[in-house]
């Protein structure tokens, strides 16, 4: 019997659209052609995609989302290019609120600790900051020591 997976559809055409992996730990990823690609994620698996459209005025679109693959029994989020679904986890749109997730990202992965790893409480946490406008909780490495104990003991 094989896992069932949730395949994530990513494109890049210059100057027009791009949308890609920022972090995850596909099982697989397939080239469609020169511009397509599907990466293929397990159940419970945390990624990020982030989402960028532009026209000839200028960029029209920023959308970044942190997303966990769902097994087929739960209920999911239904995605446009994430089939069949997934948890969101976190949804920042605009170019200031991706540039800021985006930062967040990048200083987690400074302070050695993978994104894809991180507490997936912790992603829904930043999301209800956003909604509350408040500044973005920090992610400290004891958080991170206790979401990993309490991972194992389930």
């Amino acid at each position: 019997m094989s896992l069932p997976l949730t395949r994530v559809q990513l494109v890049f055409v210059p100057d027009c659209v791009n949308v890609s992996l920022r972090f995850g730990d596909p099982v697989a990823v397939h080239d469609i052609d020169a511009q397509r690609r599907v990466a293929d994620f397990a159940p419970g698996s945390v990624f990020c995609r982030v989402e960028w459209q532009a026209n000839r005025y200028g960029t029209t679109r920023w959308v970044l989302m942190v997303m966990q693959a769902a097994a087929p029994d739960e209920s999911m989020s239904q995605v446009v290019g994430v089939q069949p679904g997934a948890h969101i986890l976190l949804r920042g749109s605009g170019q200031t609120r991706v540039m800021e997730l985006l930062g967040l990202i990048d200083r987690l992965e400074a302070s050695g600790m993978p994104p894809a790893h991180v507490a997936v409480d912790y992603w829904r946490l930043v999301q209800h900051h956003i909604a509350a406008r408040q500044p973005l909780p920090i992610y400290t490495t004891a958080r991170h020591e206790a979401a990993q104990r309490r991972e194992m003991l389930r």
